[in-house]
Order: C-alpha cells, then sequence, then structure tokens
C-alpha cells in the first residue's frame, strides 16, 4: 500500500510538471496571468469551429478548435467584457467578467439570435456581423448616415468604410496622414556653400504610391510623395565596398535632363555585401498591431503571411519573440529559436485584431523583451508591424518620438512595416523610423513582403553604418547655386556633421543609397535666391577654390553598429561632365524616378519633364531588372499618365 501510494504521487507530480512544461514551451506560463477557457456552441450543442473569443480590454483573443474549445491565455487580473463572434450567427458578450491568476470558465452558445446560457444572467449585447450590414449604411454615434458615392471604386480596392471598433470608437475612411513637404530651393554658393543631410533608406513612399495607382486607381496625395524613398526604392550597380569602409562612394556628373541648362550631380553609397549565413546572430522582437483597425483582408492576414516568408528564411541561430497591442500589451511568444519555426507560425496563426491601440504600451514592452533577450554584437531589432494608427496612451508624435529616442540608446533597433489603407498613418510611421535607429516600408503585397524581408533581408535586416551623414561643399568657382532633389525631411543643420550625439541614418548590408543635386554652375545669368551683402564682413571665393579643378568636395560620417564615435572620409567631385546619353544607367534610371516623383508632386522644379521622356529614359536605362522591379515602374508610370490625364 505505501508503495501504491508513492507511485500514485509521483505520477501526479511527472503530470503537473509535463502540464508545467507544456505550458511554459508554448510561451504563456505567466504567475501573474490569467487564463480564459471555454466551449463555443450552436443552440443544438455542437460546437462551433472558427468562433472568435476577444476579451476586449486586454485585446487578447482565441478562435475555436474543432469542437469549439477556445483558450485566451496571458491575461492580467481585472473586470473584463469577453466577447464571442462568429460570421453567421452573431455575436455575444458577457460583461464584468473577473479574471484573476488562476482560469476562469466561460462557455458561449451562438444562434441566428445569439443568447448567452441561461443559467447566466449578465447583461448580452448582440450585433450583426458587417456581411449583414444593408445598404451600405453605419450607424455612428447614434445616427444614421447613408455613404455618398457607393460603388464608385471597385469593392477590393476601396478603403475601408467607416465602422465601429470594440471599444466603440470609429474608424473612419479618410483619415491617412502624411506630413507636409516644402520642397528644396536652389541655394546660392557663396552664402551656403554647405548642404548636410542624413542618408534615408526607406522605401514607403514609392510602395504606398503604387498602391494608389495600381489598386486604388488614383493619384497619391502630393506630399505621400518623398521623392528619396522613390529612388532608392530601386537597388543600383555601384562597385562593392574595398574593406576599409562598411560602404563604398561612387559619383558622377552629367546633364540635367529635364533642364539642360544645369548639371545633375548622382551620388551612390553601396552598403558592404555580405553572405547571409555569416552575418551576426538576430535578436528580432515582432511588434505587432493586433487592434480593430487592423482587422481587414490587406492588413493582419497580409501581416501574418509576411512575417512567415521571414521566419522560413530565418537561420537556426536567430530568435523570435512576438509582442502584440490593442486595448493592452501582452507577450504572445517568448524569444524562441528559429529552429522552432512552426511554434513561431503557429503563434502568429493565431492572432486576430479587436480592440483599441496602445501603441506605445506595445513599444516599451517590446524594447524590455529586446533587452532581457540582448545579444552582445548580434542584430537585436524590433519589426513593427501597424497601420499606425495608435489612439491609447502614448499616442501623439512627441510622445512617440520621444519614446523612441530614449529607446534607442540601448543597441536596438527598429524596422516598421506599414499595411493598409483608408487609416494609414505614414506621418507617424516614418518620424519613428527615424528616430529609432531603424528603417520604414509599406507593404501592399506579398510580393512586397517577399522583397522587403526575403530578397533584400540584409539590407532590411542587418545595420552595418549607423548614423551616416553626408555633408557637400561647393566650389563657388564652379557652381553658382545648388538644390538638394528630395531629403527634405532628413536636412542637418551644418554643425551636426561633426556632433556624434545627432541621429541620422542606417545602411544595411549590401543596400544601395542614392542622392541627387541639381546644379547651376558659375557664370550663368539664372537669377537665384539670394541675400544684402553684408556690413561687416565679406564673403569671397579663395585662391583655391579658383585655381581647382573640383565642382565639389562629398564628405561621409558614419559609426559602427555598436559604436559612438564617428568615422569619416571624403571625395572630391571633378568637373569631368559626360554627355547624358555616355552617362551610367545608375545615373539616368534615378533621374528618371526623381522626374516621375516631381511629376505627381506638381513640383515648380520639375522644368521640361514630360511623361514620354520619363518613359524614354527609364526604358533606355532598365538594364538586366532581374526582379523585375524597373518594369513595373514603366507601368506604373504608364498608369500613372492616364489617370492624370492631359
Amino acid at each position: 500500500m505505501k508503495t501504491m501510494r508513492i507511485s500514485r504521487v509521483a505520477l501526479m507530480l511527472t503530470a503537473v510538471l509535463f502540464l508545467f512544461s507544456s505550458v511554459a514551451d508554448a510561451g504563456w506560463f505567466d504567475a501573474k496571468a490569467g487564463v480564459l477557457k471555454g466551449q463555443v456552441t450552436d443552440t443544438t450543442g455542437k460546437g462551433i469551429k472558427g468562433a472568435r473569443v476577444l476579451v476586449v480590454k486586454a485585446g487578447l483573443s482565441a478562435v475555436s478548435d474543432g469542437k469549439g474549445f477556445y483558450r485566451v491565455n496571458g491575461i492580467a487580473s481585472g473586470s473584463y467584457t469577453i466577447r464571442c463572434s462568429k460570421s453567421g450567427y452573431g455575436t455575444v458578450s458577457r460583461k464584468g467578467v473577473t479574471l484573476g491568476t488562476g482560469t476562469k470558465v466561460v462557455n458561449f452558445k451562438l444562434g441566428k439570435k445569439a443568447v448567452a446560457k441561461a443559467e447566466d444572467k449578465e447583461a448580452e449585447e448582440v450585433m450583426a456581423p458587417p456581411a449583414e450590414a444593408k445598404k451600405d449604411s453605419r450607424r455612428i454615434r447614434g445616427k444614421r448616415h447613408k455613404m455618398k458615392g457607393a460603388g464608385m471604386i471597385a469593392p477590393a480596392m476601396r478603403p475601408p468604410s467607416p465602422s465601429p471598433r470594440p471599444d466603440g470608437t470609429v474608424v473612419s475612411h479618410n483619415t491617412e496622414s502624411y506630413d507636409r513637404i516644402y520642397e528644396n530651393e536652389f541655394l546660392g554658393v557663396m552664402q551656403n556653400p554647405l548642404s548636410t543631410f542624413s542618408i534615408d533608406v526607406d522605401t514607403a513612399s514609392y510602395a504606398n504610391t503604387r498602391r494608389y495607382i495600381t489598386k486604388q486607381n488614383s493619384l497619391p496625395p502630393a506630399d505621400a510623395v518623398r521623392l528619396e524613398e522613390f529612388i532608392n526604392y530601386f537597388n543600383y550597380d555601384y562597385p562593392d565596398a574595398d574593406g576599409k569602409h562598411p560602404f563604398s562612394v561612387n559619383t558622377e556628373l552629367s546633364d540635367c535632363p529635364w533642364n539642360r541648362d544645369h548639371k545633375l550631380v548622382h551620388i551612390g553609397l553601396q552598403g558592404k555585401k555580405i553572405d547571409l549565413s555569416k552575418l551576426p546572430n538576430s535578436n528580432f522582437v515582432f511588434l505587432l498591431d493586433v487592434s480593430g483597425s487592423m482587422n481587414s483582408p490587406h492588413k493582419l492576414p497580409l501581416l501574418k503571411a509576411a512575417l512567415k516568408l521571414l521566419v522560413r528564411n530565418m537561420r537556426s541561430k536567430d530568435r523570435v519573440a512576438i509582442v502584440v497591442y490593442a486595448g493592452a500589451a501582452g507577450l504572445v511568444l517568448p524569444s524562441t529559436s528559429a529552429d522552432s519555426g512552426d511554434k513561431i507560425i503557429a503563434a502568429l496563426d493565431s492572432l486576430s485584431a479587436g480592440g483599441s491601440t496602445a501603441g506605445g504600451a506595445g513599444i516599451k514592452l517590446a524594447y524590455k523583451i529586446a533587452l532581457e533577450n540582448f545579444i552582445k554584437g548580434g542584430n537585436n531589432r524590433i519589426i513593427l508591424a501597424t497601420d499606425g494608427d495608435f489612439n491609447v496612451g502614448a499616442s501623439s508624435d512627441g510622445e512617440m518620438t520621444r519614446l523612441i529616442e530614449e529607446k534607442r540608446k540601448d543597441g536596438v533597433f527598429l524596422t516598421i512595416l506599414g499595411f493598409g489603407m483608408g487609416n494609414y498613418k505614414d506621418s507617424k510611421m516614418e518620424k519613428l523610423a527615424d528616430k529609432g535607429n531603424g528603417n520604414a516600408a509599406y507593404i501592399d503585397s506579398i510580393l512586397e513582403a517577399k522583397k522587403v524581408l526575403v530578397t533584400e533581408m540584409g539590407g532590411t535586416l542587418f545595420t552595418i553604418a549607423k548614423d551616416v551623414k553626408i555633408q557637400v561643399e561647393f566650389n563657388p568657382a564652379k557652381v553658382k547655386a545648388y538644390r538638394l532633389v528630395g531629403y527634405e525631411n532628413r536636412k542637418l543643420a551644418n554643425e551636426d556633421f561633426n556632433d556624434d550625439k545627432k541621429d541620422a541614418g542606417e545602411l544595411g548590408a549590401g543596400h544601395t543609397v542614392t542622392a541627387l543635386y541639381e546644379l547651376i554652375l558659375a557664370g550663368s545669368d539664372e537669377e537665384v535666391p539670394g541675400v544684402d551683402k553684408l556690413k561687416y564682413q565679406k564673403t569671397m571665393k579663395s585662391a583655391a577654390a579658383s585655381g581647382s579643378d573640383e565642382v565639389m568636395t562629398v564628405k561621409l560620417r558614419y559609426k559602427k553598429p555598436d559604436g559612438d564615435k564617428s568615422t569619416l572620409l571624403e571625395e572630391p567631385v571633378e568637373d569631368e561632365p559626360v554627355t547624358l546619353s555616355k552617362s551610367s544607367e545608375n545615373f539616368r534610371w534615378s533621374a528618371a524616378v526623381a522626374m516621375f516623383a516631381m511629376e505627381l508632386r506638381g513640383s515648380k522644379f520639375k522644368g521640361k519633364t514630360t511623361w514620354k521622356l520619363i518613359k524614354n529614359l527609364g526604358k533606355a536605362a532598365k538594364g538586366d531588372d532581374k526582379e523585375g522591379y524597373r518594369q513595373e515602374f514603366l507601368k506604373i508610370v504608364e498608369q500613372a499618365e492616364l489617370l492624370k490625364g492631359k
């Protein structure tokens, strides 16, 4: 008998340990968190598969299995509204459900007129699913409004219609936001001999513009077009770095195709190309927006598919943690080896959208998890995937950028992936990427996800040089005035170039960065903006300027990914222009893309740009185009021309 009791105790302990191990391995164990579970059935008692159970304020949810069972883990103690829904059945809500550190069982019955269990007397809330909405009308703040212009855009291309989130707030279809762009003007060299800016490797503006043109059949807002992001969407054929510095510097001088009285200088950086297998170990934290605004096919489902591509291409030495945020932030998956790719993908598959958007809380938790798993000398990076529509907690641009600026000091980089339309907050995401030692891309299709996260993984996710700044000094004996083409949001004060405390852009492995300057040559009769003559000092050309064959000198500063002190290099540009017809494909392609962006913006500096000139110059410079991105560009130009008309 004594032996039998010992055996039973041992068996029970083994079972408990196994259960504990399974829960911990699944990434759900938290001594301070509770568990909600139960079954969803129809009116006959049969389990319903695919029903969604949402813990509203927590922003956590689960989908029922084939027998109707569900389980939501990691819920902080408190009182919650629990909502259960399934398309075609309706929705049931349980209010005031108290959850502690243990397990709470709540069952649901769904039917045509969904009702809670008879013995449960708590308040109920029944809402028709979106598919049952009548004649494109929506109830907003107690008033009924007819939608105007319904049917003008094909349903698959139409931005999301106004609809209530689970927390009661309403998402409007016209809340996309873009920062105002004031184009760079021509500056006289005698008064402004220096031009300083941060590099930009973001590509979001181009992909977002493509979405407008090809999917919505409309032209983008002018401020959605950032010229430097158009140019840098494409790779260029520059020589690789020689090993002394992590990138090569390449310059070229030729005719300006949109103004033949001017010259154009092309500056190109080529990040060192590194075999992905030899890159440092990665500590990734996926920070995913699962709020109600992400509840559409081109948002959360596309987000999941995109990150699955990345997971399947990661190395066994890389790790991933998943943090989500909606009404609150939570850890869905602790840092997990990419060897357990199926586990990571299962965690992604379990996500569903609902709740408000506590972006600030999510960012704080993501940085906390990244630091807890920090790899010294490794690639520590948060990948934030969102539509940018933060509305709970720290949400203003100022609050969010200050938060990111503080967190970046710990050596964690940031990549932002934008999704969706209608409430897309481009202005916020651009700021966060700029301030967070990071980059930003817009994912409008699974093919774009492949480009950003697979084909160009090194450039997107592995930094080889940070705080990369460019400063150009012009020779007044050769140049009367200049204009930096694009980079309006990346300009720096001249004093910032030598200040290692000033943040600038990051360059990834194998990445290219391109910038253009339009020049008015010395001796030109063209008038340029200037100032009155100075009373207390004189501005004059030096003897060195008059005797030099250099048009300008390009200076660069950069830091190692884990460094605090910058390195300086200089590259003079000789006065040896070539004709446009003899310029490189790199030069002509970047000029064609710049003209397209200026045409879309209606730029006053577009000169003699025509659709024909854009297409002809682009076709002649298309080059090898293995991935087909340049051919796609030419088709987009043609579509934009048709949309714009005369």
